[in-house]
């Protein structure tokens, strides 16, 4: 039941300059994997989330594994928390292909709902804009 309610909320990234668009926005890093997150400024329409694993992770085997169990992940629970209208992109990194699922699952879920993670383009630099 959760699969079929999952596939109507949640939509897929596909295209280059989709993800390259979502480099865009808010970042939340982790240590199984980095989350970006862009607002596309449209709350009616459906979230979108995309996975990427990069061939420094590992050869086609491990990185397809990967990929599947972030797309699981995003399936069973952490796609309930994704906003309506916001683009996700997730980083794999290589920590992720041994990590425990329950370890995975909490920490994505995590980066989707906590807000307060690092931002993008408009994240201040430390201690060089103390105004003096």
């Amino acid at each position: 039941m959760a699969s079929n309610n999952q596939k109507s909320t949640v939509g897929r990234l596909k295209s280059r300059p989709q993800f390259l668009a979502v480099r865009e926005g808010e970042k939340r890093k982790g240590p199984l994997f980095l989350l970006e997150v862009l607002d596309r400024g449209e709350p009616e329409s459906p979230p979108r989330c995309g996975f990427t694993v990069t061939k420094k992770h590992g050869n086609a085997v491990e990185r397809n594994r990967m990929r599947r169990r972030l797309k699981e992940a995003v399936r069973l629970s952490a796609g309930f928390a994704m906003e309506p209208g916001h683009d996700y992109v997730i980083v794999a990194r290589r920590d992720l292909l041994n990590a425990h699922f329950e370890r995975l699952v909490g920490g994505l879920r995590e980066r989707i709902e906590n807000k307060q993670k690092i931002h993008g383009r408009n994240r201040p630099a430390s201690g060089k804009n103390d105004g003096k």
